[in-house]
């Protein structure tokens, strides 16, 4: 029996993941998620996560149930899917400035410390993982993968949802997914 290709959407925290996530549904896509976390001041529309994602390193059980499915899992850990499925992943990509502040400002919020890397070395630490993932997804041969640059999204949305359908073959409904583009969430302008 062929199995059907699992979409991912990855990208670092805070890199428009969840609104990524948010659209293809809207496109039509079905997406695996349980909804535990739900929707807060961080990400109004949810976060479109799956509970069981963050165990893959030791448990890829729930592999299966998101064939022909979109699934969210952060860069750092791709590297646990198995090479027994296809896969086509939608990388976000932020304005490293963004995703910082994002973060801070997530942080302050839960009452967590936000002084403990300071911005340039996070920034660096994060540039060397973003070219990590890049490399390894390029090296292998059951991932097809597109970089989806979350600030173009905003600023020309048209050109970058019809960029995304043409990755995953066409038949998304690129009308429903410009209706999730609010650029009254894009908060952490730099």
């Amino acid at each position: 029996m062929k199995r059907q290709v699992i979409t991912v959407v990855s990208g670092l925290p805070r890199s428009g993941t969840s609104m990524m996530m948010s659209m293809l549904e809207a496109g039509g896509i079905p997406v695996l998620t349980d909804n535990l976390r739900e929707p807060d001041e961080d990400n109004l529309k949810g976060y479109f996560e799956y509970e069981q994602v963050k165990q893959i390193e030791e448990d890829q059980s729930w592999l299966p149930q998101a064939e022909g499915k979109v699934v969210k899992l952060i860069s750092a850990l791709l590297k646990h899917l198995t090479p027994d499925y296809q896969y086509k992943i939608i990388f976000m990509r932020r304005r490293i400035e963004e995703i910082l502040a994002s973060q801070k400002r997530m942080l302050e919020r839960r009452g967590e410390p936000t002084d403990t890397v300071p911005d340039d070395l996070m920034a660096q630490l994060f540039d060397n993982h973003i070219q990590e993932v890049q490399a390894w997804m390029e090296s292998q041969p059951n991932i097809d993968y597109i970089e989806v640059d979350y600030n173009k999204a905003l600023e020309n949305p048209e050109e970058e949802i019809k960029r995304v359908n043409v990755f995953l073959d066409g038949d998304l409904d690129e009308s429903e997914m410009m209706k999730i583009i609010e650029p009254r969430l894009y908060r952490q302008r730099k």
